[in-house]
């Protein structure tokens, strides 16, 4: 919006930024209402917020594997027909690893746990530089991280019963 001809473009729309990026229920009165103005103005912008929120609603884990598999086709179709570059990238990446995106739906496994633990090690080391010697780093990793116990969702709902 600031590349535009005339600034008043990036006026009239702030604030609308984190009004897009933040789930609707959670949205603020003013966020609410940059989030109208974009409805009420249409165009690629809505569609691509609507394409986002429909998506989520796939992901948000409250329906049945066949109906995630019917959604997520009919996302996928309307994705490639929305002449957005980044929606019609998606549909394909998602055509491509559907069978795993199922599986992990379908298992309830996902790698958000492993990311987590992926960042906080990240943290560490970046905290840790200038220590004389890797060890000390380890040393502070498994401190805070260690003993890691990833469980399977199988394994645990064996564990359970």
């Amino acid at each position: 919006m600031r590349k535009l001809p005339s600034p008043t473009f990036a006026r009239k729309f702030a604030g609308a930024r984190w009004a897009l990026l933040k789930n609707p229920g959670t949205l603020t009165k003013r966020q609410g209402l940059a989030l109208l103005a974009i409805k009420q103005r249409g165009g690629a912008l809505w569609r691509a917020y609507e394409m986002k929120e429909s998506l989520r609603a796939i992901f948000a884990g409250d329906l049945e594997i066949d109906e995630v598999n019917e959604m997520l086709d009919h996302w996928c179709k309307r994705a490639s027909r929305s002449r957005l570059s980044s929606f019609i990238r998606l549909s394909k990446t998602i055509r491509t690893h559907r069978d795993g995106i199922l599986a992990s739906i379908r298992l309830g496994v996902s790698n958000g746990r492993v990311e987590g633990l992926n960042t906080k090690v990240r943290s560490i080391i970046a905290r840790s530089y200038g220590f004389h010697s890797a060890k000390a780093t380890l040393a502070l990793v498994m401190l805070a991280c260690g003993p890691i116990d990833l469980k399977l969702p199988y394994e645990r709902a064996s564990l359970s019963t």
